[in-house]
């Protein structure tokens, strides 16, 4: 059980990680060059699924096993971090586009998951 927390801490922290290097980087972009809005979304999902990939990827590394499981909690979880940050810090709730979003999201981690856990070592 505890190894299963720690490794949803380490996804949770490579996520955030991910997300708040490219919100960054794309905000130096959409200032000092002609990158628009539309072009942005598309970037910022891509972004998304990646983050949540790898985040699941190194859940599933330090969890050892059940990595569908550890995946799926990881990317729910921090859909649900993002949610409540969203609800109460923005009052505004899920838009059926981001709630679809945010399935692929959790299906990314999901599958990054699975394949962590079978590209850990044994040690």
């Amino acid at each position: 059980m505890r190894q299963h927390v720690s490794s949803l801490f380490y996804g949770w922290i490579m996520i955030l990680s991910i997300i708040l290097l490219t919100s960054f980087l794309l905000a130096l972009l959409l200032r000092f060059t002609e990158l628009n809005e539309p072009t942005l979304s598309w970037i910022t999902l891509g972004v998304g699924i990646i983050a949540f990939f790898s985040g699941g990827v190194i859940a599933g590394m330090k969890g050892k096993s059940k990595g569908w499981m550890t995946g799926m909690l990881t990317g729910t979880t921090m859909t649900l971090f993002i949610f409540l940050i969203q609800y109460l810090g923005y009052k505004q709730g899920f838009s059926f586009e981001q709630f679809l979003f945010h399935i692929g999201y959790i299906c990314a981690a999901l599958f990054g998951g699975v394949i962590g856990v079978n590209l850990a070592v044994e040690s």
